[in-house]
């Protein structure tokens, strides 16, 4: 929205939250003649490009543009964003689920409305369009009578030819952000979407609208008042949004993990002892605290699993780990004295932020681990700490996971401290050991990252490979067989090692791959003759067996098939080490197999539907 030709600056936007969804993508412009003018495509944004090329659309400096991830109808040229109503004149896209839609619909319907799509999507843009006309051609007004009948998670996004000049956002429970330039204003899911052009943003909250033209913002909630929003600068520039050169984001975010458990650090060391700004004015609260609650999904989940080893170890208070989408329909037991720590890469994982609301509206008190600036669960939580890992793009999380663990440990170390369960001499060495994490990381990248390449390309045909892992080593197993799951479609199962001999030894035949990680035998030998002697188990069954093992360790050199070798670190220090591997060869399996690592079928990177 400004002075400049929005077609090549809506492509470019797509093709940096393409990550977000991908099933189709599509533009809509008010062109020089005040004419609003569409196009759309089914498949990956190079569809559209391609037809936009063949067709070119007349240009305007006014649009909207979309990537969608199919909730409500298959991925479908009719089914794809923008959709139109009111004769064709508004233009309508949508991230996230109108739940009352099909009563809507069926509303509309009977009014004489018709429609030519099977998205939820479209309802909403046809109820605006009515309410448009209802109220006399004002689109913000039309947006409030809108939105006051939509239940669900939603923003939505519109403009009309009758307003050229003019774009309207809402959004509950789900991302917007506004990007403020000179002269021109932006609107997006993601500051990646406009952060080649400015890095000055704000952060819409929940249940307000937006009127974004070429001279300013205004922003009101639901019921018209204004809003004051606070601006924030992006830490980070469009070059770190880029391949540079990789073949992939996710070769590129691999190698960027050493960078990003610096930056997590960075700032919060300071002479041997953990100090984190953010968590200023809440001893009483961590004094106070008598149970934790680790809430994410997926690879964040188990970045919350191996934090839960160190945050009981080393502040003496019960941890639980569980899914955001399971643990606020079961009705959990939390009050005052529960901390509730949420972990999301985004900040606008759905199925977290509505578990982190359900906690607060339960008097617990929350902390959100997150990456992403001006997200909504950090704004919904009581204090955050942020990641600093950089955006990442690629869909299966990488480097968010070492940050997440880092941040953790950040965490762990720093209530602790202020509960005096340690010393400041123990906190010193266990800062030691997270400083010099960057550096190992790197040393396994240069070490081992085409060994690892060349024997995930010898396994491309493998139809199913299983993890197994001890302590710390449990959680890492199952990050690895979810990245060889995501992006490479074949059977992978994670496991802890003990209990091989109660169930899951009888998956284990001649060639069966599995990956076992190894914990030191110098801190935890008791706990390494236990991994050996599942090694020979499974080994005297057939089974291929890859051991991740620190350097030195000759006890499993007789019953493996490979050995990748990791640093010597703190039994607690490992999993940031050992996970390594994994990621790398989870996108050499998928690369051997002609897969695309960035962008695997049926997931997007941030889930922001329930």
């Amino acid at each position: 929205m400004g002075p400049r030709p929005s077609q090549p600056i809506l492509i470019a936007g797509l093709s940096r939250l393409e990550y977000r969804g991908y099933d189709s993508a599509g533009i809509a412009v008010i062109d020089g003649d005040g004419d609003l003018e569409m196009r759309k495509r089914a498949g990956k944004l190079q569809v559209l490009r391609d037809d936009l090329a063949a067709h070119p659309m007349d240009e305007g400096t006014t649009g909207i543009g979309h990537t969608r991830w199919a909730t409500h109808g298959g991925p479908t040229d009719a089914n794809a964003h923008p959709h139109l109503a009111d004769d064709d004149k508004l233009a309508v896209i949508h991230n996230g689920i109108i739940e009352n839609f099909a009563e809507l619909k069926a509303e509309l319907v009977s009014e004489g409305y018709s429609f030519r799509s099977e998205t939820d999507t479209e309802v909403s843009a046809v109820l605006l369009g009515r309410e448009y006309r209802a109220n006399g051609g004002d689109l913000v007004e039309a947006f409030r009578s809108t939105v006051a009948r939509l239940e669900g998670a939603f923003t939505l996004l519109a403009m009309h030819e009758e307003h050229p000049g003019l774009v309207v956002g809402a959004r509950r429970n789900s991302p917007l952000v506004i990007g403020l330039g000179e002269g021109e204003n932006f609107l997006g899911s993601d500051v990646a979407a406009f952060v080649e052009h400015t890095r000055k943003a704000l952060a819409i909250g929940q249940d307000e609208i937006v009127a974004i033209t070429p001279a300013g913002v205004e922003v009101t909630d639901f019921a018209g008042n204004p809003v004051e929003v606070e601006p924030f600068e992006v830490m980070w520039d469009a070059a770190a949004a880029d391949k540079g050169g990789w073949p992939s984001f996710m070769a590129k975010e691999v190698s960027e993990e050493p960078e990003a458990v610096a930056n997590t650090l960075r700032g919060r060391v300071r002479d041997g002892q953990i100090v984190i700004p953010e968590l200023d004015g809440l001893d009483e609260l961590f004094v106070g605290i008598d149970r934790v609650i680790v809430i994410a999904c997926g690879t964040a989940a188990y970045a919350g699993q191996v934090g839960k080893y160190a945050l009981e170890q080393w502040t003496r208070v019960p941890v639980d780990v569980e899914l955001a989408h399971e643990f606020r329909y079961r009705d959990p037991v939390i009050g005052p004295n529960t901390l509730i720590v949420s972990i999301s890469q985004s900040g606008e994982t759905m199925d977290t932020l509505m578990a982190v609301k359900y906690a607060r509206e339960r008097g617990a008190r929350t902390l959100s681990i997150c990456n992403t600036q001006g997200a909504t669960i950090p704004r919904e939580s009581d204090a955050i700490i942020y990641t600093h890992a950089g955006p990442e793009v690629a869909v299966a999380s990488t480097k968010a996971f070492v940050a997440q663990i880092t941040a953790l440990y950040l965490l762990a170390l720093h209530v602790a401290r202020v509960r005096g369960s340690i010393s400041a001499t123990e906190v010193a060495q266990h800062v030691l050991e997270l400083e010099a994490i960057p550096d190992k990381i790197s040393q396994i990248l240069e070490r081992e990252q085409s060994r690892i390449e060349q024997f995930a390309h010898w396994m491309a045909d493998t139809r199913s490979v299983l993890f197994l892992g001890r302590h710390v080593g449990y959680p890492i197993a199952l990050e690895g067989a979810l990245k060889l799951k995501e992006i490479s479609y074949i059977h992978a199962e994670g496991f802890a090692a003990g209990e091989l001999k109660h169930g899951p030894i009888a998956l284990i035949e001649p060639g069966q791959p599995v990956f076992v990680i190894v914990p030191s035998p110098r801190e935890s030998s008791e706990l390494h003759k236990k991994v050996v002697s599942n090694i020979q188990e499974i080994r005297a069954r057939g089974a291929r067996v890859i051991v991740i093992a620190e350097e030195g360790d000759a006890a499993v050199l007789p019953f493996a098939d490979e050995v990748l070798r990791i640093p010597l670190a703190g039994p607690f220090f490992e999993p940031l080490l050992a996970v390594v591997p994994l990621h790398i060869f989870a996108m050499g399996l998928a690369t051997a197999k002609g897969l695309d690592v960035d962008q695997p079928r049926n997931l997007a990177k941030s889930v922001t539907v329930e």
